[in-house]
């Protein structure tokens, strides 16, 4: 493992800051958050498409039928941003939604084949983009990358634990207190 560097701070300085040069969360953020950008850019101007409805696209595509909370499970985007993705889906004609025939009350988008011939539009820019991504890597070392990844993505409930166990702790006066509505408060995140 690398060394990491020692710098040294102003006096008014907080006593401990982020090496954002070993610091994990950031480069993930930042390579998801640019990938994501650009990514959105295309799909827009090309096929006027944006992310969160690609996202969508690629599950309907895997699993055939799927709830907004089994996204929303699955790739982290907020229930309430699946579901308005998926309304807009529908208004243009690229999902059905049904009841399921187990819980009437969960509500199943399927691909339409409009939906389905644009998702096969679409899946080559995305696949060319995950090319070009990875070349800088041999193709030993991209195996080793989607282990290791499947790894940390396995490993974000204890991450969780972990947070609420130090946050119980180093700031117990945290503890209950709601949180404010992000919509009203928006705050930047380094994560």
């Amino acid at each position: 493992m690398p060394s990491r560097k020692t710098f040294r701070l102003p006096k008014d300085a907080p006593s401990q800051v982020v090496d954002l040069e070993h610091y994990v969360p950031a480069f993930l953020t930042w390579i998801a958050n640019k990938l994501s950008r650009g990514a959105s850019q295309h799909y827009l101007k090309v096929f006027d498409v944006g992310i969160e409805t690609w996202r969508c696209m690629v599950l309907l595509a895997v699993e055939g039928r799927i709830s907004a909370q089994r996204v929303s499970k699955v790739i982290g985007m907020d229930k309430g941003t699946v579901s308005r993705c998926f309304k807009s889906m529908q208004t243009q004609g690229l999902i059905t939604l049904s009841l399921d025939d187990a819980d009437g009350r969960l509500r199943l988008a399927t691909l339409t084949l409009k939906g389905r011939d644009l998702h096969d539009q679409i899946i080559g820019v995305a696949l060319e983009r995950e090319r070009a991504f990875l070349a800088v890597l041999s193709p030993e070392e991209q195996e080793t990358l989607i282990s290791l990844l499947k790894r940390l993505h396995e490993n974000l409930p204890s991450v969780e634990q972990a947070t609420t166990a130090y946050v119980q702790l180093h700031h117990p006066q945290a503890h209950g207190r709601r949180r404010r509505n992000p919509a009203s408060a928006p705050e930047e995140e380094i994560d």
